[in-house]
């Protein structure tokens, strides 16, 4: 068991920055998952710590020790990849067992292994089949055994699951969760499914364009984006989205979105007086987005005018896609909500949650500026 730590790590394809000046420290025992878009530069930074590709600048640590110059078969981890890569005409024994034959362990010590750990996944009666006769969770348990057996200090995994149906997805997810609390080793895990990422994670690093945006955990990101690209990255269905800009009048500070308008609560004013009149980004998502027969008692509720696009029963909530002007979002509501397509309606803003970014600041990923409830003592 160890703890792992990028200093300064940048990887370059040629001109391409891959991964640019990440710095990580991943604690003894954490499960941390990488997230972000495709091409986003996770792969990469797992595979520089697997050994698998050559780090351009920086250092990379297992424990206390560098191993930017250790082979990969020296570093003391073990990969599990999105393709299962069993050996088709060994048996599952053999499959997990391989890697131990290939480091001369003894047979005694290779049978204890392979069995301890198939019946930690639950596959101790798999283990005479050929891979042709498993489904495909159950090659992916095989995979992830065949990991186990190892004993490593680290394990790696690079998006395991894409290859499940969903219903397998969410047993697996559940699966790996229980492994990583019984084994008490440090998980490192790839995925560009934000369900998987706040599920599972103690930590979450969400990464974009090669660098590291955010880290922090699963209900941080949720609560507090650092940005617009976390905000929207975070959340399903995403965070809603509307240019504006802050105004006051009379004493009340409004943020304008030009079809509609939206009263900012007094305990965010203060937040926002350096950028009135400057154009914003305001944020909601979907689920502080009310039916007002149904809104939640309590909270700081603003009426808005909509027209109802499409709607998706989802049987515990309803999906709405809604319309006002120019303006298309999303809002989850409540189940005994009864609308269809083309009904004019009003919905209620929850505006104890909301997020302002500025563009100001950062043209393509505007920093939040404020807007969400301050946590009562």
């Amino acid at each position: 068991m160890a703890s792992v730590t990028y200093k300064n790590v940048w990887k370059k394809f040629g001109d391409v920055i891959a991964v640019q000046d990440l710095n990580l420290a991943i604690e003894d025992k954490e499960f941390l998952v990488l997230v972000g878009p495709s091409g986003c530069g996770k792969t990469t930074a797992l595979r520089c710590l697997a050994g698998l590709e050559e780090i351009t600048e920086g250092e990379v640590l297992i424990g206390n020790q560098v191993v930017n110059d250790v082979a990969p078969k020296d570093r003391d981890i073990a990969m599990v990849f999105q393709s299962y890569a069993l050996y088709p005409h060994m048996s599952v024994y053999d499959n997990m067992a391989f890697g131990l034959k290939l480091r001369k362990f003894d047979k005694e010590d290779i049978d204890r292994r392979v069995n301890e750990s198939a019946r930690t996944l639950g596959i101790e009666g798999l283990l005479k089949r050929k891979p042709k006769e498993l489904s495909g969770g159950q090659r992916q348990r095989v995979a992830v055994g065949r990991a186990i057996v190892r004993e490593p200090k680290v394990f790696l995994f690079d998006e395991p699951l894409s290859n499940l149906d969903a219903k397998l997805r969410v047993q697996t997810r559940a699966e790996l969760s229980k492994l990583h609390q019984r084994l008490q080793t440090t998980f490192i895990y790839v995925t560009h499914d934000q369900t998987e990422a706040m599920t599972m994670a103690t930590r979450i690093a969400v990464m974009n364009k090669g660098v590291l945006q955010q880290l922090d955990t699963p209900q941080v990101l949720y609560d507090h984006p650092e940005n617009l690209f976390v905000a929207g990255f975070i959340g399903s269905p995403a965070m809603n989205f509307f240019n504006g800009k802050i105004v006051v009048e009379d004493g009340q500070m409004f943020v304008d979105m030009d079809t509609f308008r939206v009263r900012v609560p007094d305990f965010d004013k203060e937040k926002f007086e350096s950028i009135i009149g400057k154009d914003i980004i305001f944020g909601i998502r979907p689920e502080d987005i009310h039916n007002p027969e149904f809104a939640p008692p309590g909270i700081i509720a603003e009426l808005v005018d909509v027209t109802v696009d499409v709607t998706e029963l989802m049987g515990n909530e309803i999906f709405l896609y809604l319309v006002n002007g120019t303006h298309n979002f999303t809002a989850r509501v409540d189940p005994r909500t009864q609308v269809h397509y083309g009904d004019k309606i009003q919905v209620a803003f929850n505006m104890d949650n909301f997020h302002i970014f500025d563009p100001s600041l950062d043209p393509e990923n505007p920093p939040v500026v404020g807007g969400w409830k301050p946590e009562e003592d």
